[in-house]
């Protein structure tokens, strides 16, 4: 059976089986119309197999304008791909083809934020980092078919902190930190912390997620 699945995806580009769309190489999964920007590997389903992110970008050539700045930009949006390893070929896990903004999105009077990409303990990790205003992180575990939201971080300020929140959204409790050292330099913050109960009616899902950008933590 093995010898014959192998020899179906060395002569078909798509082969789906059930629901799952099987096919030989990361790059054949590229849907029409769009490149990759970047790819990240390691375990997501925690099989001991080096598995495959790729974060995807689109080539229309009507969202390369002219910014404030007369300086021509790229401001197509990006998306993420998962992709199981079964060592003779990839699953399709994910699909999310716009979910990012581009890296040139223009953030006004501040930069736009960086967005990296990280696989750490079997999760993936969303991470917006933002200079000396602080970062933002979401923390997705593949669960029921889709990777669920599971953590949220955020941390404000650089050098020196001013507050930092934390929600766990399994136990569905919520950890806020304000620095009281206002003459803090960095490094010698002094932090009160609270605790909050959340509501967590279902768990946000990376194949729904229309826009990282319009995602409100704030809500719990």
């Amino acid at each position: 059976m093995k010898k014959l699945l192998i020899l179906l995806l060395s002569t078909l580009t798509t082969t789906v089986f059930g629901q799952v769309e099987m096919k030989q190489n990361p790059s054949d999964f590229l849907p029409k119309g769009y490149e990759i920007f970047e790819k990240i590997n390691g375990d997501l389903n925690k099989d001991s197999i080096t598995d495959c992110v790729l974060i995807i970008k689109g080539t229309n050539e009507d969202s390369v304008v002219i910014n404030q700045f007369d300086e021509k930009v790229d401001l197509n949006r990006r998306g993420i791909i998962v992709l199981f390893n079964k060592e003779d070929h990839y699953e399709l896990a994910l699909k999310n083809y716009d979910c990012f903004s581009s890296e040139n999105e223009d953030g006004d009077f501040y930069l736009p934020p960086e967005l990296s990409i990280e696989i750490k303990k079997g999760n993936l990790y969303v991470h917006y980092a933002h200079g000396k205003y602080g970062y933002w992180q979401y923390n997705f575990r593949y669960q029921k078919s889709d990777f669920e939201l599971i953590g949220y971080d955020e941390s404000n300020g650089g050098a020196v902190i001013d507050d930092e929140t934390c929600i766990n959204f399994l136990s569905k409790k919520k950890q806020i930190k304000f620095n009281t050292n206002e003459n803090a330099e960095g490094g010698d913050e002094v932090f009160k912390e609270s605790w909050e109960k959340i509501k967590v009616k279902r768990l946000i899902k990376l194949s729904e997620i229309k826009d990282f950008d319009k995602l409100d933590m704030s809500v719990y």
